[in-house]
């Protein structure tokens, strides 16, 4: 990951609702949530979640799918990984201290 793209992620997620959104999505694993659905569970009006959609979209951290009329949006793993990737590149030095492990748990398949 570039350091423009990691700050455009960063970005992204330093707005409340944004970051609420991304989090719901990340619970919803590869299955997503509808629009709609997000909006009622974050209390959010449809031009406002879809503003800040965009946002997650154009950062590459969401994916969007058209299904019919309605559109479900997914957490984009890889993009998160890679986030996560740049962020602790060299962390503790490249020691192998439990301190320093992956965070990722396989079991959840994100």
């Amino acid at each position: 990951m570039e350091t423009k793209d990691a700050i455009t992620s960063l970005t992204a997620l330093g707005h409340a609702t944004r970051l609420a959104a991304f989090r719901l999505l990340v619970e919803a694993g590869p299955a997503g949530r509808m629009a709609g659905d997000i909006g009622e569970a974050l209390g959010v009006p449809g031009a406002t979640l879809s503003f800040h959609l965009k946002e997650l979209v154009h950062a590459g951290l969401v994916e969007s799918e058209s299904q019919g009329r309605y559109v479900c949006y997914r957490a984009n793993f890889q993009a998160i990984h890679g986030l996560i990737e740049y962020l602790t590149h060299n962390c503790c030095a490249g020691s192998t201290s439990a301190e320093c492990a992956p965070t990722t748990d396989p079991a959840c398949g994100c």
